[in-house]
């Protein structure tokens, strides 16, 4: 997420379902946050970077869309990268910026490129339109996490260098270090993060019904300490029981009175899909009115190309284009 004065930009990729992991430390906080100028979209782009098939690709892009309102977006403004010409634009510009040693040297290119015999360009370039991402919106501040620091450090080199080699084009951002939202971890490996991949066992998806929550949930790791104060949080020794314990707290409910872990999971089970239940429902309502969603979303990328098209003017006059 960036923010400026008055307004923010959040990405998200679908490379997969949502999860509750997604909810409850991104959805919920973007759907309080939501005004006019909160930008949220679908990084479309950013999913093509490893094999895709464009079927699937195309039905989490509708699943997301959709799950984006059903979550409380409304307010905001909503829209898919792909339809916003200047995304792409820019990055091209940006490429020609841009050196192969600092490309190189980002995290997440040495490690899906590590042990296969070649990857595709656009893993090599796509912090290169993620730093167009950015930069079309002009922030002064941009909040980050460890795991996307490496990128918006990017994102200011490459600000810099355009500016100082073509004119006064972008806003350099500040970089501003946030603390860790609510971090939901994988159910069976509960020292990873929930993942939005199809099939993984330990992630409960936001469109799961609820004998599916049910069971992921009464498979959920937890320990051989069954004695008096095991169910406490604990994150080195009991990484399960502190998982389940901040599903159950992120979800509204409370730990009070549970003293096993039978009676933790059926806590953890009913908050979930208490939790879960208005968002499937109004999914199904508007998974029923898939021209309002598309208009919702043709509306809001309207609204981008107004912000972003001047933008991508600045900088490609300042190259001499």
């Amino acid at each position: 997420m960036l923010t400026t004065r008055t307004r923010s930009l959040s990405l998200l990729t679908p490379s997969g379902h949502l999860t509750l992991g997604n909810l409850l430390g991104a959805l919920g906080p973007m759907a309080d946050a939501a005004g006019p100028d909160s930008y949220y979209g679908l990084s479309d782009l950013h999913a093509m970077t490893t094999p895709h098939q464009p079927a699937a690709l195309r039905e989490r892009s509708v699943e997301m869309m959709t799950l984006l309102l059903a979550t409380g977006m409304g307010e905001a403004t909503l829209f898919r990268q792909s339809r916003v010409p200047a995304h792409t634009g820019l990055a091209y510009l940006l490429e020609c910026t841009a050196r192969t040693g600092e490309l190189a040297r980002m995290i997440q290119y040495k490690e899906k490129g590590r042990g296969v015999d070649s990857t595709r360009v656009s893993l090599y370039t796509y912090p290169v339109l993620m730093a167009a991402d950015i930069l079309l919106y002009r922030p002064d501040v941009v909040p980050v996490g460890d795991d996307q620091r490496q990128h918006v450090e990017l994102a200011r080199d490459l600000a810099q260098r355009f500016n100082t080699r073509y004119g006064e084009v972008f806003v350099v951002p500040e970089l501003v270090t946030v603390a860790a939202g609510a971090r939901v971890m994988d159910l069976v490996h509960p020292t990873r993060k929930m993942s939005k991949s199809a099939g993984a066992a330990g992630s409960i998806y936001l469109l799961d019904p609820p004998d599916v929550v049910r069971r992921k949930i009464a498979r959920a790791v937890t320990d051989s300490d069954t004695g008096p104060g095991a169910v406490r949080p604990d994150r080195a020794a009991k990484p399960g029981v502190t998982n389940l314990l901040d599903v159950l707290v992120g979800c509204g409910g409370s730990a009070e009175g549970v003293s096993t872990y039978g009676a933790l999971k059926r806590a953890v089970t009913d908050a979930v899909v208490d939790t879960l239940a208005p968002i499937q429902a109004r999914y199904a309502e508007l998974a029923d009115e898939p021209a309002y969603v598309t208009a919702v979303y043709e509306r809001g990328e309207q609204r981008c190309r107004q912000v972003t098209d001047p933008v991508l003017g600045a900088a490609a006059a300042a190259m001499g284009l």
